[in-house]
């Protein structure tokens, strides 16, 4: 029989894919989530089992994380007493039906925690590629050449103009991070007022503009038609000898032709955590290009840095269950511009 203080607890499922729980969740976040919830002994990666549709019935939260199977419309009815959504990585717009927010669950992400190790990751790129440091690194690898600054249009981080693409969680930390920096921050974000840029430090312009006057590009916009390839091959021309283009967003946001052809050319140099198509087949050209600087989508949260998911995840099922507001709360009107 259940106990009284079992029954407080509200009754959690995890529904992610295989081996998450035990990524993301080490032994001290699990066992807290067992002190907040009442567990379904379970974790579910497919939800069409009798199993799943039983533990769904009971459910009040589910705590999902990467590789979640799609939570369709009907999801509300197959858990008629779920309330709560706590998502244990960044974005939900790849598995969650936007008609599960309409019938009034409750969906909470861990994004503002996965949006630390990007930005720091987009600074550490943004001073390496004002340096030149991988290109330099391949000269030196190469020819044994010592500080050969030759055929640099620009070098360093002194004064330097970086453009923000997207005032995105990652942006606003970007933005906070080049405060260190005696930088010009130029941000477009067609959402965001103008004052609120200025408090971040930065000057609010129009895409062309970030474009033609910035040294480093950097994008943090989300996924959505309006995005896409938005630095094509006419603002790719726009942008000056030597300029660095930081992408950890997503490979949609750049024409890769057009890219591909602006850093053969050896113009421009790159650091690409995100490509299109991702992965790169073996054999691609980037692979070989010495003012290319390519990693394998791990910008995000990896290693001891997943713990920031799990506790973002856990403090919004404690504030449900204190009957608190959540602090990463996702609004049905917000999901379209969301990453």
């Amino acid at each position: 029989m259940e106990s009284p203080e079992a029954r407080l607890k509200p009754r959690a499922v995890l529904v992610m894919g295989p081996g998450v729980r035990e990524e993301v969740f080490a032994a001290d976040g699990w066992a807290r989530l067992a002190e907040l919830a009442d567990l379904h002994d379970d974790v579910l990666h497919e939800l069409g089992s009798p199993a799943a549709v039983r533990a769904l019935a009971g459910a009040e939260v589910l705590v999902t994380g990467w590789g979640c199977p799609r939570l369709g419309a009907e999801l509300p009815d197959l858990a008629p007493r779920l309330r709560l959504i706590a998502h244990a990585a960044g974005t939900v717009k790849t598995f969650l039906d936007p008609a599960v927010l309409r019938r009034g669950v409750r969906v909470s992400s861990a994004a503002d925690a996965n949006a630390v190790p990007v930005a720091e990751f987009t600074f550490a790129a943004i001073v390496f590629g004002a340096k030149r440091a991988f290109t330099l690194a391949h000269r030196y690898r190469e020819h044994g050449t010592k500080r050969d600054f030759s055929g640099m249009p620009w070098l360093g981080t002194h004064r330097i103009t970086v453009g923000v693409v997207g005032l995105s969680r990652i942006g606003r930390r970007v933005a906070g991070l080049l405060r260190s920096l005696e930088a010009e921050v130029l941000v477009y974000d067609p959402y965001v007022a103008q004052d609120e840029v200025a408090a971040l430090g930065g000057t609010s312009v129009d895409l062309d503009t970030l474009v033609r006057r910035s040294h480093v590009v950097t994008l943090h916009a989300p996924d959505t038609p309006e995005t896409y390839r938005m630095l094509d091959k006419r603002r790719l021309a726009r942008l000056r000898d030597g300029a660095v283009v930081i992408n950890t967003g997503r490979g949609s946001l750049i024409d890769p032709d057009a890219l591909l052809a602006e850093l053969t050319s050896g113009r421009l140099d790159a650091i690409l955590d995100v490509s299109d198509p991702e992965p790169l087949p073996p054999g691609h050209p980037l692979f070989s290009l010495p003012n290319v600087f390519l990693t394998p989508h791990l910008a995000g949260a990896q290693g001891n840095e997943l713990a920031r998911l799990a506790r973002s995840a856990l403090d919004e099922v404690a504030r449900y269950r204190a009957g608190l507001p959540l602090r990463h709360e996702i609004r049905a009107d917000e999901l379209d511009r969301m990453a």
